[in-house]
């Protein structure tokens, strides 16, 4: 699929593919499109927000998980799953500004969500991240 040829829609569901746990890499889809002559600040804001959306996304699906099945499927012990309760309850927010990493990214997200961190300090925290990686890989193609 080109996803250039639709443009900043291309890219928003690009970037948001990409901040979801479906492996995909929206840098590419971003530096075709400032070469393409796309708008350095617009590119930012739509790479942006359709990564965000994506990353609080993951979020929201480790939400959905439960501890009782990572006991039993993963065969995790329980005083092992309330220590990191304890630390998500205390540090989680500040761990999403790391969901822009490729992988371990979506790992901390969905870990997050899972653990029940506080969701807007996480998604503040979240979007810092995220608009500092697009930031930087328009700033180095310029």
């Amino acid at each position: 699929m080109d996803w250039l040829e639709y443009g900043y829609w291309g890219l928003f569901f690009a970037a948001f593919l990409s901040g979801t746990v479906v492996p995909f890499s929206s840098e590419v889809v971003l530096a075709a499109g400032l070469y393409a002559g796309m708008d350095p600040s617009t590119s930012l804001v739509v790479a942006t927000t359709g990564n965000w959306i994506g990353g609080y996304t993951t979020f929201w699906i480790g939400h959905l998980g439960n501890l009782e099945w990572i006991e039993k499927y993963f065969r995790v012990k329980h005083e092992k799953l309330l220590a990191w309760e304890h630390v998500v309850e205390k540090y989680g927010a500040y761990f999403a500004i790391l969901g822009w990493l490729p992988i371990l990214g979506n790992i901390i997200l969905l870990s997050l969500g899972f653990f029940r961190a506080r969701a807007i300090p996480a998604a503040w925290w979240m979007l810092v991240g995220k608009v500092a990686r697009y930031a930087a890989i328009i700033w180095l193609m310029d």
